[in-house]
């Protein structure tokens, strides 16, 4: 009589979560929204499908990507009052590869309707979590645009985020505004989110016909060494008139010097993703 050997399980295949990278600076005017739109553009452009997820009440980088706001159906402050999933709310832009989940001025309200809430902190992260699991390997990385301040709202980015991504003007107060932002990323890694690190310090509206750029280049870098990218965001027109064509930079005008640090912050990135999952 024949014996059927034991069944034995397959393994389980892991799911392929996206890399959440939260965009952040207390300090408003740095280019966040910039970064987010132009960066997930450069990403989704070299094969990384990218959602960029705006939860700025302004609602900047959906303007910025073109998306009027009556086509906003289904938003982030929907997501966070748990009224529909991430999901629902994804919706496409016109670059191929690139998803936004919208925001409307509605979630400036948001706040207020979460306190009660007993895990009101780990809101967003439970919904990004769910979508992962719904749509797993659907994107590489997910881009989260934060208001220009310490809210609830950029403390739910940050505890879903496994990473903080800071643009930084070189400007003379910008040492000052990133030691700020270091304490609240010590904190939220201290009492909501211990896997939480800084990805990389990127230097925006960098003027290389003004010596303070260079000074505070140079500041950064002694400070924070290898984690300042060495790519730089120059000051460049181009990339202030795009949002008001609902164009990434790289779409109003790929060749501009703007659009081309883009690219290149891009390719920088994917190198330090790629050596981190080596390590």
């Amino acid at each position: 009589m024949s014996v059927s050997p034991d069944r034995v399980e397959a393994p389980a295949v892991p799911v392929r979560r996206p890399r959440v990278l939260v965009v952040a600076n207390q300090k408003g005017g740095v280019g966040k929204t910039t970064t987010a739109i132009n960066l997930g553009t450069a990403l989704a452009a070299v094969g990384q499908p990218t959602l960029v997820l705006d939860i700025d009440p302004q609602g900047n980088a959906s303007t910025g990507l073109g998306i009027h706001r009556p086509d906003r159906k289904v938003t982030v402050y929907d997501v966070l009052m748990g009224e529909a999933s991430v999901a629902e709310a994804v919706m496409p832009t016109r670059i191929p590869g690139l998803s936004l989940l919208p925001s409307t001025v509605d979630l400036s309200g948001a706040e207020l309707e979460l306190i009660d809430k007993p895990r009101r902190n780990y809101v967003l992260k439970e919904a990004l979590e769910a979508f992962a699991d719904e749509e797993a390997g659907r994107f590489s990385y997910v881009l989260i645009d934060c208001p220009p301040s310490l809210t609830l709202l950029t403390v739910n980015a940050m505890v879903a985020a496994d990473a903080v991504v800071v643009p930084l003007q070189c400007e003379f107060f910008a040492l000052e505004g990133l030691s700020q932002l270091l304490k609240t990323i010590d904190l939220v890694r201290a009492n909501l989110n211990a896997d939480l690190e800084i990805q990389g310090i990127i230097l925006t509206m960098f003027d290389k016909r003004n010596k303070l750029s260079d000074q505070v280049a140079a500041d950064v870098r002694s400070y924070l060494g290898e984690k300042v990218y060495d790519t730089v965001i120059p000051r460049n027109v181009r990339i202030s008139e795009a949002p008001s064509h609902g164009l990434p930079a790289l779409v109003y005008d790929l060749r501009c010097p703007g659009s081309q640090a883009y690219i290149k912050l891009a390719g920088e990135m994917i190198k330090r993703e790629r050596a981190r999952i080596a390590a």
